[in-house]
């Protein structure tokens, strides 16, 4: 009963509130693609892929074009099994998020079958997790507006996006501290400064007495000596994102002592190289964070549900859903404010 007989893809469409504006992009619709697996015993397992051309070199529709050799591929497989389905979808190298998508799929099917829920499966160690929000690039004035309002809703954690003018970034960094006291900062410069840039933004807001938890992909991705670089002379920790894809990129990251935390992203590398990742950090002392590209609440429940059974990671960047207009709420959890857990809890 726990055989998989078949599987859709099916395209969503979701717009964001506002304009959503980070380094070289700027965003006002998420296309996803929805994977629906089928068992035998009619139980339905959802997953979400949501591709990002700027990070995976991935696009919507070579992720449809794909659907029926997927369902070739995984059709009569046992999801009790899932193993063997990780170990054929870890072959979709060039499609990370859709790697991700099917994988988690298979667990909620999965977990379905045996009563239970994807984070118990991955070991339950957290009942709940806080999420930051994320205030994009815009007019000084307007992103202190939004921290303020952020912080007013309840989020303790707040990630503001730099990396495009680097005097508006450290004005505006310097004034979102003022109005949200208490609060701790993720810093995202999305590869947009260079390594000298970089340590002028960390030493300028240093030295005006605003602290950073987390500064994340201050530099290009394929600069690693830029990016340890940075990490040696950054009054605060230093985090890889785009830099870390695969758990290939986190080994030599180690090996290089590039950086202080990671950054995993589902979308990234799929749910089999996270858990990698998860072990890689473990055993070398990196701290983790757990990001987002622009998934609905359906994508984001798989980044809470591995967040929660791994309870792997210090901060937890899982708002993209909270940015995008969704008739549905459909996620398996709960949310209240920035706090994040299981139904049922």
């Amino acid at each position: 009963m726990s055989r998989v007989v078949d599987v859709k893809f099916t395209i969503r469409r979701y717009e964001y509130e506002k304009p959503f504006h980070i380094t070289g992009s700027i965003s006002s619709e998420s296309k996803n693609v929805e994977v629906e697996i089928t068992l035998e015993s009619g139980i339905k397992g959802y997953g979400e892929a949501s591709p990002s051309f700027r990070v995976n070199g991935e696009r919507v529709e070579a992720l449809l074009a794909v659907e029926n050799v997927v369902k070739d591929m995984i059709t009569g497989l046992d999801v009790r099994n899932y193993a063997r389905i990780f170990e054929i979808t870890d072959k979709f190298f060039a499609f990370p998020s859709l790697k991700a998508a099917i994988q988690f799929a298979v667990l909620d099917a999965l977990a379905q079958e045996l009563s239970t829920q994807v984070c118990y499966l991955l070991g339950g160690a957290k009942s709940e997790i806080e999420t930051d929000k994320t205030v994009g690039i815009d007019s000084v004035e307007k992103r202190v507006e939004e921290a303020k309002k952020i912080f007013e809703e309840g989020f303790r954690v707040i990630k503001v996006k730099v990396g495009e003018n680097l005097r508006e970034d450290i004005e505006a960094m310097v004034e979102i501290a003022k109005v949200t006291k208490g609060a701790k900062y993720i810093v995202d410069a999305n590869m947009g400064y260079s390594p000298k840039e970089a340590l002028e933004f960390a030493r300028k807001i240093y030295q005006a007495g605003v602290d950073v938890s987390v500064y994340e992909q201050p530099v290009r991705r394929e600069d690693i000596d830029g990016l340890k670089f940075v990490r040696f002379h950054s009054p605060f920790p230093v985090a890889a994102d785009e830099s870390a894809r695969t758990k290939f990129d986190v080994m030599r990251l180690v090996k290089e002592e590039a950086v202080d935390y990671v950054n995993i992203k589902l979308m990234k590398s799929g749910i089999s190289d996270a858990l990698s990742i998860v072990k890689i950090a473990e055993a070398a002392g990196l701290k983790l964070m757990i990001g987002c590209m622009g998934e609905s609440s359906l994508g984001i429940n798989q980044s809470v549900h591995f967040a929660l059974g791994t309870g792997a990671f210090d901060f937890h960047d899982l708002d993209s859903h909270l940015m995008l207009k969704e008739k549905e709420f459909r996620g398996r959890f709960i949310q209240d404010g920035p706090r994040m857990r299981v139904r049922g809890e």
